[in-house]
Protein backbone atom coordinates (compact mmCIF):
# COMPACT_ATOMS: atom_id res chain seq x y z
CA UNK A 1 0.00 0.00 0.00
CA UNK A 2 1.74 3.40 -1.05
CA UNK A 3 1.17 6.07 1.60
CA UNK A 4 -1.14 8.88 0.90
CA UNK A 5 -0.79 12.50 1.60
CA UNK A 6 2.14 14.65 0.30
CA UNK A 7 3.75 17.91 2.09
CA UNK A 8 4.60 20.00 -0.85
CA UNK A 9 1.95 22.08 0.58
CA UNK A 10 2.52 23.56 4.09
CA UNK A 11 4.56 20.70 5.68
CA UNK A 12 5.24 22.58 8.61
CA UNK A 13 2.16 23.29 9.63
CA UNK A 14 0.39 20.27 8.74
CA UNK A 15 3.18 17.93 10.44
CA UNK A 16 2.90 19.90 13.87
CA UNK A 17 -0.98 20.15 13.58
CA UNK A 18 -0.80 16.26 13.16
CA UNK A 19 1.26 15.49 15.97
CA UNK A 20 -0.05 17.85 18.20
CA UNK A 21 -3.67 16.08 17.56
CA UNK A 22 -2.66 12.96 18.19
CA UNK A 23 -0.84 13.91 21.16
CA UNK A 24 -3.73 15.56 22.43
CA UNK A 25 -5.70 12.75 21.49
CA UNK A 26 -3.55 10.33 23.66
CA UNK A 27 -4.09 12.77 26.37
CA UNK A 28 -7.96 12.81 25.97
CA UNK A 29 -8.41 9.15 25.97
CA UNK A 30 -5.73 8.81 29.50
CA UNK A 31 -8.47 11.57 30.81
CA UNK A 32 -11.17 9.67 30.13
CA UNK A 33 -9.81 6.19 31.76
CA UNK A 34 -8.92 8.24 34.67
CA UNK A 35 -12.75 9.73 35.51
CA UNK A 36 -13.87 5.85 35.35
CA UNK A 37 -17.43 6.78 34.27
CA UNK A 38 -17.43 5.37 30.88
CA UNK A 39 -15.08 5.33 27.58
CA UNK A 40 -15.67 5.49 23.98
CA UNK A 41 -16.50 2.13 21.91
CA UNK A 42 -12.85 1.53 20.78
CA UNK A 43 -11.65 2.36 24.41
CA UNK A 44 -13.99 -0.02 25.83
CA UNK A 45 -12.13 -2.58 23.99
CA UNK A 46 -8.80 -1.74 24.15
CA UNK A 47 -9.76 -1.37 27.66
CA UNK A 48 -11.66 -4.87 28.28
CA UNK A 49 -8.27 -6.34 25.90
CA UNK A 50 -5.75 -4.86 28.35
CA UNK A 51 -7.91 -6.56 31.30
CA UNK A 52 -7.82 -9.85 29.45
CA UNK A 53 -4.35 -9.97 28.57
CA UNK A 54 -2.32 -7.89 31.09
CA UNK A 55 -0.76 -5.45 28.62
CA UNK A 56 -0.88 -2.00 28.94
CA UNK A 57 -3.79 0.04 27.60
CA UNK A 58 -0.59 1.83 25.35
CA UNK A 59 0.10 -1.35 23.62
CA UNK A 60 -3.27 -2.87 23.28
CA UNK A 61 -4.36 0.46 21.41
CA UNK A 62 -1.05 0.01 19.20
CA UNK A 63 -1.71 -3.50 18.66
CA UNK A 64 -5.48 -3.08 17.91
CA UNK A 65 -4.72 -0.06 15.66
CA UNK A 66 -2.06 -2.64 13.46
CA UNK A 67 -4.40 -5.25 13.12
CA UNK A 68 -6.99 -3.24 12.08
CA UNK A 69 -4.45 -1.36 9.62
CA UNK A 70 -4.07 -4.86 8.04
CA UNK A 71 -7.46 -5.16 7.29
CA UNK A 72 -7.09 -2.05 4.90
CA UNK A 73 -5.26 -4.51 2.18
CA UNK A 74 -8.47 -6.30 1.00
CA UNK A 75 -10.45 -3.31 1.16
CA UNK A 76 -7.50 -1.23 -1.27
CA UNK A 77 -7.35 1.35 1.44
CA UNK A 78 -4.44 3.71 1.03
CA UNK A 79 -2.63 4.82 4.26
CA UNK A 80 -1.05 8.29 4.83
CA UNK A 81 1.91 9.31 7.29
CA UNK A 82 -0.92 10.36 9.61
CA UNK A 83 -2.47 6.91 10.03
CA UNK A 84 0.63 5.40 10.65
CA UNK A 85 1.90 7.72 13.36
CA UNK A 86 -1.50 7.23 14.62
CA UNK A 87 -1.19 3.78 14.91
CA UNK A 88 2.24 4.23 17.56
CA UNK A 89 1.89 8.11 18.80
CA UNK A 90 -1.73 7.78 20.75
CA UNK A 91 -0.74 4.22 22.48
CA UNK A 92 2.57 5.55 23.82
CA UNK A 93 1.33 9.01 24.75
CA UNK A 94 -1.61 6.94 26.49
CA UNK A 95 0.54 5.03 28.22
CA UNK A 96 3.13 8.12 29.07
CA UNK A 97 -0.40 9.93 30.87
CA UNK A 98 -2.03 7.41 32.79
CA UNK A 99 1.36 6.81 34.11
CA UNK A 100 1.44 10.31 35.60
CA UNK A 101 -2.42 10.83 36.08
CA UNK A 102 -3.79 9.49 39.81
CA UNK A 103 -6.46 7.13 39.20
CA UNK A 104 -9.94 7.70 41.43
CA UNK A 105 -10.84 11.11 43.24
CA UNK A 106 -13.89 12.86 44.10
CA UNK A 107 -16.96 12.45 41.69
CA UNK A 108 -16.58 16.35 40.42
CA UNK A 109 -13.29 15.63 39.73
CA UNK A 110 -13.56 12.84 38.18
CA UNK A 111 -16.43 14.41 35.93
CA UNK A 112 -13.74 17.40 35.18
CA UNK A 113 -11.92 14.67 33.73
CA UNK A 114 -14.47 12.93 31.29
CA UNK A 115 -16.03 16.68 30.17
CA UNK A 116 -12.64 18.03 30.03
CA UNK A 117 -11.19 14.36 27.36
CA UNK A 118 -14.41 14.17 25.25
CA UNK A 119 -14.06 17.83 24.37
CA UNK A 120 -9.50 17.44 23.92
CA UNK A 121 -10.80 14.13 21.90
CA UNK A 122 -12.99 16.32 19.55
CA UNK A 123 -10.31 19.37 19.05
CA UNK A 124 -7.59 16.59 18.43
CA UNK A 125 -9.64 14.69 15.82
CA UNK A 126 -10.12 18.32 13.72
CA UNK A 127 -6.74 18.63 14.37
CA UNK A 128 -5.38 15.14 13.13
CA UNK A 129 -7.85 15.03 10.60
CA UNK A 130 -7.12 18.43 9.26
CA UNK A 131 -3.64 18.27 8.30
CA UNK A 132 -4.74 15.68 5.50
CA UNK A 133 -2.39 13.40 6.06
CA UNK A 134 -4.28 10.44 6.42
CA UNK A 135 -6.97 9.26 8.40
CA UNK A 136 -6.88 6.54 11.60
CA UNK A 137 -6.89 3.21 10.80
CA UNK A 138 -10.19 2.56 12.44
CA UNK A 139 -12.02 5.32 10.46
CA UNK A 140 -10.42 4.28 7.63
CA UNK A 141 -12.00 0.75 8.02
CA UNK A 142 -15.29 2.39 8.08
CA UNK A 143 -14.96 4.39 4.96
CA UNK A 144 -13.56 1.35 3.38
CA UNK A 145 -16.61 -0.63 3.89
CA UNK A 146 -18.65 2.12 2.61
CA UNK A 147 -16.44 2.37 -0.17
CA UNK A 148 -16.87 -1.42 -1.31
CA UNK A 149 -20.32 -1.39 -0.48
CA UNK A 150 -21.61 1.72 -2.08
CA UNK A 151 -25.42 0.66 -1.03
CA UNK A 152 -24.42 1.17 2.48
CA UNK A 153 -24.55 4.23 4.52
CA UNK A 154 -21.38 5.39 6.84
CA UNK A 155 -23.84 5.99 9.55
CA UNK A 156 -24.75 2.39 9.42
CA UNK A 157 -21.69 1.26 8.92
CA UNK A 158 -19.84 3.49 11.84
CA UNK A 159 -22.76 2.15 13.96
CA UNK A 160 -22.36 -1.65 12.90
CA UNK A 161 -18.93 -1.34 13.86
CA UNK A 162 -18.85 0.56 17.32
CA UNK A 163 -22.05 -1.29 18.75
CA UNK A 164 -20.12 -4.94 17.77
CA UNK A 165 -16.65 -3.24 19.50
CA UNK A 166 -18.60 -1.85 22.47
CA UNK A 167 -20.31 -5.34 23.17
CA UNK A 168 -17.31 -7.20 22.98
CA UNK A 169 -14.99 -4.42 25.18
CA UNK A 170 -18.01 -4.93 28.12
CA UNK A 171 -18.25 -8.72 28.03
CA UNK A 172 -14.15 -8.53 28.24
CA UNK A 173 -14.61 -5.81 31.63
CA UNK A 174 -13.98 -2.70 29.78
CA UNK A 175 -16.22 0.69 31.37
CA UNK A 176 -19.52 1.22 30.25
CA UNK A 177 -21.32 4.19 32.04
CA UNK A 178 -22.52 7.71 31.79
CA UNK A 179 -19.05 8.46 29.58
CA UNK A 180 -20.19 6.06 26.64
CA UNK A 181 -23.05 7.98 26.04
CA UNK A 182 -21.83 11.30 26.91
CA UNK A 183 -19.14 10.43 24.52
CA UNK A 184 -21.72 9.26 21.70
CA UNK A 185 -23.51 12.42 22.29
CA UNK A 186 -20.87 14.81 22.08
CA UNK A 187 -18.59 13.84 19.54
CA UNK A 188 -20.14 14.67 16.81
CA UNK A 189 -21.06 17.58 17.49
CA UNK A 190 -17.65 18.86 17.98
CA UNK A 191 -15.90 16.83 15.40
CA UNK A 192 -18.56 18.97 13.34
CA UNK A 193 -17.14 22.05 15.01
CA UNK A 194 -13.30 21.55 15.03
CA UNK A 195 -12.28 19.43 11.72
CA UNK A 196 -13.64 22.74 9.59
CA UNK A 197 -11.79 25.18 12.09
CA UNK A 198 -8.29 23.15 12.33
CA UNK A 199 -8.77 22.09 7.99
CA UNK A 200 -5.61 23.32 6.40
CA UNK A 201 -6.78 24.49 3.27
CA UNK A 202 -6.23 23.06 -0.58
CA UNK A 203 -3.72 24.91 -2.36
CA UNK A 204 -5.37 27.05 -4.81
CA UNK A 205 -5.10 25.55 -8.01
CA UNK A 206 -7.03 27.72 -10.17
CA UNK A 207 -5.36 30.28 -12.88
CA UNK A 208 -5.77 33.89 -11.63
CA UNK A 209 -7.66 36.74 -13.62
CA UNK A 210 -6.01 39.15 -15.31
CA UNK A 211 -6.24 42.46 -14.07
CA UNK A 212 -7.66 43.39 -17.57
CA UNK A 213 -10.38 40.47 -17.71
CA UNK A 214 -14.50 42.20 -16.82
CA UNK A 215 -15.62 41.43 -13.76
CA UNK A 216 -17.77 38.65 -13.72
CA UNK A 217 -21.45 39.24 -13.59
CA UNK A 218 -22.95 37.62 -9.78
CA UNK A 219 -24.97 34.77 -9.60
CA UNK A 220 -28.71 35.72 -8.85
Amino acid sequence: MALIGNLRHRPARRLAQLYVGLVLYGVSMALMIRSGLGLDPWDVFHQGLSELTGLSFGTVTIAVGALVLLLWIPLRQRPGLGTVSNVVVIGLVVDATLALLPSGGPLGVRIALLVTGIVANGAATGMYLGARLGPGPRDGLMTGFVARRPGWSIRLVRTVIEVTVLALGWLLGGTVGLGTVAYALAIGPLAQLFIPLFAVPEPDTAAPVPATAAPATPAV
